[in-house]
């Protein structure tokens, strides 16, 4: 089957992009915006409405398929590439990206998202953003045109067997860290609640204080809210590196720190996300297996998880052979082209990593719903609900995709 056609349309994302660099560093609120100038290139403020370009692919049968080009909330930081703004982009889909698209012959997903994704132009890979959203519309063309679940085609090509069961979902709170949480409860989400601890004197703490109480909060929020006392979600927060900070990248208050955490915890699991931001690769993950080492020697159950400066295939694989944390956010439009998410997720079960098929909350519905199907075939041990901070928005859009796809499975047989 051949694309016809290819077309591109602006739109607006789940969120928006923040300036983590100007957050980190202490930028106030000033009601929904932040008080103060950018630190990161690119950045016209410190929060700015998110931005997406649709890739509509249209088929020789006439079928149509879609991607949404998206990049994650924090643009331009941790090793990540600059922000993404469809006035910038939409120029270059058209002239370069058109016709390379208009004409193809989609035998295979694999094959066609690879040169995608390795596409170079003077010298240089396009932005990930860019190959995110057009392998996603190949994949749709590809299920499209055999008539199938885009799990299905995924399945095919990397020769995995179909299971028609869910895989954990992980939720996002936002800002509203406490009214979210009960939200949470309430529709029995497996993981939660993120948190967004992205500064230090008003949600970390000085000294971790306000996380910890956080955390006790949390424990017993569940306790009081929940309908049945199986409900047992996992813990999992997200502190942008700011634990690092207070601590001035001292391992062994780090470790005592939150082995503390862990017994704020009070028998919940406890995953840490990105304890450190050493600004750099490879002492991220020195820095990260040092953390890990000096929990385990405490006896701490704490699961470390990274984010930072693990972006890409190769990145994810230097992080897991390393065995340096206990679980690798897999942020999916870091990855560019998608079959990169399902290598990912395939290399870390290989190894015995803990893989996190995350994303941003900046991404759009279409993303989402094919993160969905990425995730049950390749079946991470989490998905994020997404896009947005709201959590019942990302969340249904999820759930109700993962659903519809088990059913559809299982009347296949």
């Amino acid at each position: 089957m051949k694309i016809k056609k290819a077309l591109f349309s602006a739109g607006s994302s789940g969120y928006f992009f923040d300036d983590q660099r100007a957050i980190k560093k202490g930028a106030g609120h000033d009601g929904f915006i932040y008080k103060g100038k950018p630190c990161t290139p690119g950045f016209r403020s410190i929060r700015q409405a998110g931005e997406s370009i649709s890739v509509i692919l249209v088929m020789e049968n006439g079928g149509i398929a879609c991607g949404d080009c998206a990049a994650v909330q924090y643009s331009g930081a941790g090793g990540r590439d600059p922000l993404f703004l469809a006035k910038d982009y939409l120029p270059f889909l058209n002239k370069t990206i058109k016709p390379a698209l208009e004409g193809a012959d989609l035998k295979s997903f694999r094959e066609t998202a690879g040169m995608i994704d390795k596409m170079e132009v003077r010298g240089k890979r396009i932005h990930t953003a860019l190959r995110y959203g057009i392998t996603q519309a190949l994949l749709d063309a590809k299920a499209v045109a055999q008539n199938k679940l885009k799990t299905e085609v995924i399945c095919e090509e990397y020769k995995l067997p179909v299971i028609a069961k869910r895989v954990p979902v992980f939720a996002q709170s936002g800002d509203n860290r406490y009214e979210n949480v009960d939200r949470m409860i309430l529709k029995h989400v497996d993981v939660l609640p993120h948190g967004l601890i992205n500064n230090i004197k008003e949600k970390l703490g000085t000294d971790g204080g306000k996380l910890k109480e956080y955390i006790k909060w949390l424990v017993a929020r569940i306790k009081h809210v929940r309908s049945k006392t199986s409900y047992k979600p996992d813990i999992h927060i997200d502190v942008y590196g700011t634990i690092g900070i207070i601590f001035n990248f001292n391992i062994d208050k780090i470790a005592k720190y939150l082995a503390s955490l862990e017994k704020a915890a009070g028998g919940f699991e406890l995953y840490i996300e990105g304890p450190v931001d050493m600004e750099e690769k490879y002492l991220q993950m020195e820095t990260l297996l040092k953390i890990t080492n000096a929990l385990r020697r405490n006896g701490s159950k704490v699961k470390i998880v990274a984010d930072e400066w693990c972006n890409t295939l190769e990145d994810i694989r230097d992080f897991t052979d390393a065995k340096c944390c206990d679980m690798v956010q897999i942020k999916t439009p870091d990855l560019g082209g998608i079959q990169n998410i399902v290598e990912s997720v395939l290399y870390c079960r290989e190894k015995g990593m803990g893989a996190y098929q995350g994303g941003t909350c900046n991404e759009t519905d279409v993303s989402a719903r094919t993160c969905v199907h990425l995730a049950m075939a390749a079946r991470p041990c989490r998905m994020l609900a997404k896009p947005g901070m709201g959590f019942d928005e990302g969340f249904t859009i999820v759930n109700n995709e993962m659903e519809r796809i088990i059913e559809i499975l299982k009347h296949r047989g």
